[in-house]
């Protein structure tokens, strides 16, 4: 009696594992389906954008007229930040393809700055419409070989999920259709990057993205383990892993993963100086303890005793028991905001559990020079819609359409129920750019059946 209530309890248990396991497996597999129709589809938008890029560049060069020629560059810009949304999308983080993204830059650059131009009294010079056309060359290198990598994937039915895989665990140098055809294309444009494209073409390719500038040695991936202890709480037993980036990058970077009994931490840390670009952390989050405005203090020192110097609060929200704040670099009561820091703060424990620096390292510049308002703030203001109520007010440093850094007056204001950040341009008085502040979620009471 007791040995068939024990095979009973046995075979349960087993038929309980099995479906367990089958779930699992189950949901592992709807994941990676759904990542892998996320990468087909930038793909092939990724194609068609290059397509449509293509035939409206060699569009414009037949044209002269400023009525028409304005739009149909503003067009061509319009599609470039289509195909560079969509090489973001893609899992090339760790193979190179910033030569492809510069001429996207480029493109866009040129096509925006002409666009807005009084071409009636500035009609596009011999030079410019050599650029023109050089882009035009380059679009059609980059769409025929991103036509061959389509076609191939498509007949062999090849899986964008097998090349993450293979960059991640650095295999990429073995026989792979696509990683193959995209290093082609980085060829391709290689081969252009002599070209004068003019005085036009400043702006987009000076940001810095490489974090080349950073200063530093060349750090181990022992270091690289023993910084990103310093920035987590992990056990001192911890399983943790270092990987490389792969190689031909412009910048190298360590991806760090730490494992103990609070969950799983990830970060990666740049070659040269050892700087964090990012940290995940990923654990459940408890009950809230603290406030948002404690979990700012918490933030504002765990910048301070890493390094971060003259770093302001500027933004903060929350979501569930997490707080979200957004740091800036303040230098002479200016705000630099290109060199933005984001933290989260689990509000259960004062924890750290997200780190972005990305945009940070890509803009620190301990040489910047902040120029001097040529506009008094008065002045400034007569931009301005006359409906706004002005709150605030403070000069800061942002990137405008084309990534160029400008001085501005920052205003902070009303118009009805909303809130608004305009910022004028302080030397010339143009309105760089205008964002609405989002408004505070609506509470929802609960409602069945329609009764209260």
């Amino acid at each position: 009696m007791i040995r068939n209530i024990l095979i009973g309890v046995l075979s349960v248990a087993v038929i309980s594992v099995g479906i367990w396991g089958y779930q699992e497996h189950k949901e592992k597999n709807a994941i990676l389906i759904n990542a892998e129709n996320n990468y087909q589809r930038a793909f092939h938008e990724l194609t068609y954008n290059i397509d449509t890029l293509h035939d409206k560049i060699g569009t414009t060069l037949a044209m002269s007229s400023r009525s028409n020629l304005s739009p149909a560059l503003a067009d061509v810009w319009r599609i470039t930040s289509e195909a560079n949304n969509s090489v973001g999308q893609l899992p090339l983080t760790l193979l190179p393809f910033n030569k492809t993204e510069e001429f996207l830059s480029k493109i866009g650059d040129f096509s925006y700055k002409t666009a807005v131009r009084d071409l009636d009294k500035e009609p596009l010079t011999d030079k410019e419409y050599k650029a023109l056309q050089s882009l035009y060359n380059q679009a059609g290198e980059i769409e025929k070989e991103l036509r061959k990598v389509q076609h191939l994937t498509l007949k062999n039915n090849l899986r964008w999920m097998d090349v993450e895989m293979a960059i991640a665990n650095g295999r990429e140098s073995a026989d792979n259709t696509i990683i193959d055809g995209f290093k082609t294309v980085e060829k391709k444009v290689e081969g252009y990057e002599e070209t004068d494209f003019g005085p036009t073409l400043v702006s987009v390719n000076k940001k810095e993205k490489s974090y080349r500038n950073l200063p530093g040695n060349h750090i181990s991936k022992n270091e690289a383990l023993n910084i990103a202890k310093k920035y987590t709480n992990v056990s001192a037993n911890a399983k943790s892993k270092v990987v490389e980036n792969g190689k031909g990058s412009d910048y190298g970077f360590f991806s760090v993963s730490m494992i103990d009994k609070n969950g799983e931490t990830n970060m990666d840390i740049t070659k040269k100086g050892g700087y964090p670009i990012w940290l995940i952390s990923n654990r459940e989050v408890n009950k809230q303890k603290l406030s948002l405005n404690d979990g700012s203090i918490k933030a504002e020192n765990f910048l301070k005793e890493r390094g971060f110097k003259n770093m302001e609060l500027f933004e903060s929200t929350q979501y569930d028991n997490v707080g979200l704040y957004s740091f800036v670099t303040s230098r002479d009561h200016v705000r630099i905001y290109p060199e933005t820091v984001r933290i989260k703060v689990a509000l259960d424990n004062g924890s750290i559990v997200g780190f972005s620096a990305e945009d940070y390292l890509g803009a620190i510049n301990s040489k910047r020079e902040i120029p001097k308002a040529e506009l008094s703030e008065k002045e400034a203001k007569k931009s301005i819609n006359k409906k706004v109520k002005i709150m605030e007010s403070r000069l800061a440093i942002i990137n405008n359409e084309l990534n160029e850094e400008v001085l501005c007056y920052e205003f902070l204001g009303t118009l009805g129920n909303d809130t608004y950040r305009i910022y004028v341009n302080a030397l010339n008085g143009n309105e760089e750019y205008v964002e609405k502040l989002q408004n505070a979620e609506p509470i929802y009471e609960d409602v069945t059946d329609g009764k209260a």
